[in-house]
């Protein structure tokens, strides 16, 4: 021990404060002061909504349970590989078609092809109308155009509908003159053949291949056919159901539309085979009062001899045969079809087709050549029903 009396008063300082130190420690426990843990950090204790990932836009996302692990053979055999998509849209862009007409096209020709504004409103219900013409068609479908009353335009209908059909569907498309007196149809294409439909059923055993049929047929510039009907006032034998029957038989193993030009009468012979083998039935009006009131009297006709299913899918189109005059109110006349059949399209005059000679798309009204577009759409929306059974 130190006589030092300045040592000996830090030698006890110093034990007092060992033995302080000593008695928090067993007060405090064996963690001592940090262990303590008196404060904690707020960003620790904070709800997991607080911290989730926030979405652009709403409120942050509650964090997804994990999905269970997939057992290791799974995908082996019925998922594809990933492969990148390599079709063109995906590795060259979809590139804006350029404008086909109107001051769209004249922009886009006058910036030197640099400003595209893309095709206008009229151009894309065109291409959807056309989309909807060119669908797929399974079989041979079948297309009556009739009326009682004759001069309402059924012949020319009939062509300029299939030459609009085969210019642009791009399959076979064939027009048949089933008028039991002298039909008119074969006179709307430049004639290539004296042919008829008794050639045809006269040669019908050994028609095996298309260019067998092609012999007998007559072709315009829109590849529509036509088989024309006889024109011999000599001929005495009128064209019966069997021979329409025997007819089809022949025309739907290599043809994709029939379009059947009937007469203006109902009891004809062919009528029967012709109603019972339609898949769509077109039914003409003119413009003025009497053509429509015979367009009425052939629906109620076909409603009384147990045709009303076929009504109601019917067609009609009101033909302009001469320019309006004004003093009939076509709204009304579009009304009452359109209470009796499943859709009505009006064909307005066109110069052209007054003419009554052969029939050129190019030589159409645009007006023309539009109103034919649809009714060829409103035909092609019937391709997926199912074919009616015949009767």
């Amino acid at each position: 021990m130190s006589d030092n009396p300045a040592h000996s008063a830090a030698d006890r300082l110093g034990k007092d404060l060992e033995a302080d130190a000593v008695s928090y420690k067993n007060s405090a426990g064996s963690t001592g002061f940090r262990g303590q843990n008196r404060f904690t950090d707020p960003a620790l204790d904070v709800p997991p909504d607080w911290t989730a990932p926030t979405p652009p836009r709403g409120l942050p996302l509650k964090p997804t349970p994990l999905e269970p692990t997939p057992p290791a053979d799974a995908g082996l055999i019925d998922d594809p590989p990933p492969y990148l998509d390599l079709s063109t849209v995906a590795l060259l862009g979809q590139r804006r078609r350029a404008p086909s007409e109107g001051w769209r096209k004249w922009l886009y020709l006058a910036s030197f092809k640099l400003i595209n504004v893309g095709e206008g409103p009229k151009a894309i219900h065109r291409d959807a109308l056309i989309a909807q013409v060119q669908q797929p068609l399974r079989g041979c479908h079948r297309i009556a155009v009739l009326s009682l009353k004759g001069g309402v335009g059924k012949t020319t209908v009939t062509a300029t509908l299939g030459a609009t059909l085969a210019s642009v569907r791009g399959d076979r498309v064939i027009a048949v003159d089933a008028n039991p007196d002298r039909g008119t149809l074969s006179q709307k294409v430049p004639l290539e053949t004296p042919a008829t439909v008794r050639h045809l059923l006269r040669d019908a055993e050994g028609i095996e291949a298309y260019s067998d049929v092609r012999a007998y047929t007559s072709q315009g510039d829109s590849r529509l056919e036509v088989l024309a009907s006889e024109s011999d006032p000599a001929v005495s034998e009128a064209f019966s159901s069997e021979d329409y029957t025997r007819t089809l038989e022949v025309l739907e193993r290599f043809y994709s539309l029939v379009l059947t030009d009937c007469g203006t009468g109902l009891m004809h012979s062919a009528m029967a085979a012709v109603l019972a083998k339609a898949d769509a039935l077109i039914v003409i009006s003119s413009g003025s009062v009497d053509g429509a009131r015979s367009a009425s009297a052939t629906l109620d006709w076909l409603d009384a001899h147990g045709h009303q299913e076929m009504v109601r899918n019917s067609v009609a189109v009101i033909n302009a045969v001469r320019p309006r005059s004004g003093k009939v109110d076509m709204s009304k006349v579009v009304d009452h079809f359109n209470r009796r059949c499943r859709a009505v399209l009006q064909v307005p005059f066109d110069p052209h087709l007054e003419e009554g000679a052969e029939i050129s798309l190019d030589r159409l009204k645009p007006q023309t050549r539009e109103a034919l577009l649809e009714l060829a759409a409103v035909i092609a929306s019937g391709f997926g029903g199912t074919r009616r059974d015949p009767l």
